[in-house]
Parts: C-alpha cells; structure tokens; sequence
C-alpha cells in the first residue's frame, strides 16, 4: 500500500511541475531526464537485480532511434505501429547475442557488451547511404496521436513522463513478483539460485531482452523528439553515462535508477554556470558519491531520512 501511495505521489509532483516552468528549456531537460529514467530503470534491472554489468546499452538504445527513424522516415511507416516494432527487433537482437554472452562473466561480459556497441555505432557510421552516416539522420517525423501532434515541449513532457512512470510500475510488479525474487537470489548468489531450482541463464537472458526492449523504446521516442539523430548520441561515452546512473542512484533500486537518471541528467544544465570547469565539478560529485556512498545516493538518503524519523519517534 506505502509503496502504491509513494508511485501516485511522485506522479503527481511529475504532472503539477509543469505548471510552475515557464521555460521550455527546463521541459525539455526533463525530457531527456524521462527518456534516461525508461533506460536506467533496465539497466538497473540487469545489473541491479540479474547481477550482469552492460556496457553496451547505448547501441540498443541507437537501434530503436534509427529503426524508427529509417522505417518512418524513408519508407513511410506508421509511427507507434513502427516503434513497437523496433523494439521487437531490438529485443531479437539482444536474444541472439545474450545467449552466449551472458555466459561470460566479469570482464569479459563487459568487454563483450563494449564490443558490441563498438560494433553498433560503426554500422552507424558506414551505413550512410541509410543512416546518414556521421552527418546524421534528419526529417524525422513528430509523435502524433491520430489527430493531435505532440508538437511542443510541454506536450511531449506528459508524453515521456506517463510512459516513464508506466515502465516504472511494470518493473516494480516484476521485483515483487516471483521472478523478482528469483533475480533477487540470482543477483546475491549464483549458484545459490541454481541449486535452489532457478534457471539462471534464462533469467539472465529474459532480463538482458527487456532491458534492451526498454532503452529501444527510449531510443525511438528520443529520435522523433528530437527529430535529428547521428551516431555520437549512442556511443560508449552514452552507456558508460547510463552505468554511472545506475551507480549513483543505487543498485538494486529502481527508485534510484530513477533519482539517478534525473540527478546526472539535469547536473550539467546546473553546471552552465561554471562551464569552464563543468566536467571537473561533475567528475568530483561523482567520485564523491561512489566513495562515500558505494550502495547509492539515493539508498543513502532513505535510511538517512528513516533513521530521522526513528529519532523522532
């Protein structure tokens, strides 16, 4: 029930925000913070909760930007009919490599989802008779819903926020469901979990092809958004930015994915101010909390806030 009430609170300061931003500027960082909280929250899932480390969500992310892009674009494809499908095929995709992938583990996992992404962002590039190759891919049409375009800032706030609050709910459920626990045992003790009867490896799949699912998703969203995309918005710098949210908000916690994808999402736009030396400032918040706080910022604060209370009481 608390935790039912926590979701319609924070959807409700999500929806009345608007109403006190005057500047599109603001909306539409918060945009981008909604599009990062739908790829955070399955990272978070897969490293969090499925105990595997991906650095190579940026490439999934890129395949649902430049599938709907292209489908919609160049061949005239319906829109969310289009979306839907690229995330299908990304889903496929990350079926076909995580099956032997994800039988790595450590380093090498995380040097085999680098690869990937390498390989995903010079597809990117080379295919530019198709992908516009460096110089990007423009035209892209605006979301729409029969007749009512998603034609400004404002709109396309309540656009990405109901659909991040929607992945959020959906992945809550799936924790608290029984194969949220198997993942609970699955990301504590491997072998564990296996003798105690769970299938890991098609847990870990299962989580690896949602995860990919969710940041295709964000990808196609972002991609008819912005209405422009090129092939550094999806390289390794973006999933190593997506792994540190994770961090930061706390593993295992996907109101912290949440409370990380917003917090390192709007850091830099506070940071204009000092932007000679933006990227120091945000390189020390960011050793600070992961050396002080190496569960996360946001499990930090709660038991911070909860140990508060007890004092109170």
């Amino acid at each position: 029930m608390i935790k039912n009430l926590q979701l319609c609170v924070f959807g409700l300061v999500v929806f009345i925000l608007p109403l006190a931003l005057r500047n599109n500027y603001y909306l539409m960082a918060l945009n981008i913070a909604a599009l990062n909280v739908m790829i955070v929250i399955g990272l978070n899932l897969l490293m969090g909760y499925a105990g595997q480390i991906s650095l190579g969500h940026a490439a999934f992310f890129g395949l649902g930007a430049y599938l709907s892009a292209i489908l919609t674009t160049t061949y005239g494809f319906a829109t969310w009919p289009t979306i839907l499908g690229a995330m299908a095929i990304t889903a496929g995709i990350a079926y076909i490599i995580g099956i032997p992938t994800l039988k790595l583990e450590g380093h090498y996992l995380v040097m085999a989802t680098l690869g990937f992404n390498v390989i995903v962002y010079i597809i990117m590039i080379q295919l530019s008779a198709l992908t516009g190759g460096p110089s990007g891919f423009a035209g892209i049409p605006r979301l729409q819903i029969g007749g009512f375009a998603f034609d400004s800032d404002r709109k396309i706030y309540y656009l990405f926020w109901a659909v991040s609050i929607g992945v959020l709910t959906l992945s809550l459920n799936l924790i608290r469901s029984r194969a949220g626990r198997a993942l609970a045992a699955l990301s504590h003790n491997e072998v564990a979990a296996r003798c105690t009867g769970v299938d890991t490896e098609t847990f870990k799949v299962k989580i690896f092809v949602i995860s990919a699912a969710m940041a295709s998703l964000a990808g196609s969203l972002y991609a008819h958004y912005i209405s422009f995309i090129s092939p550094g918005s999806f390289n390794i710098f973006f999933s190593l930015q997506a792994v540190t949210m994770v961090l930061v908000g706390g593993m295992g916690s996907l109101w912290g994915s949440v409370f990380g994808a917003i917090l390192l999402s709007l850091l830099p736009e506070v940071l204009h101010g000092v932007k000679e030396y933006n990227v120091l400032v945000y390189g020390f918040i960011l050793m600070t909390v992961l050396m002080f706080f190496p569960k996360g910022l946001f499990p930090a604060i709660r038991s911070f806030g909860a140990a508060v209370v007890r004092k109170k009481t």
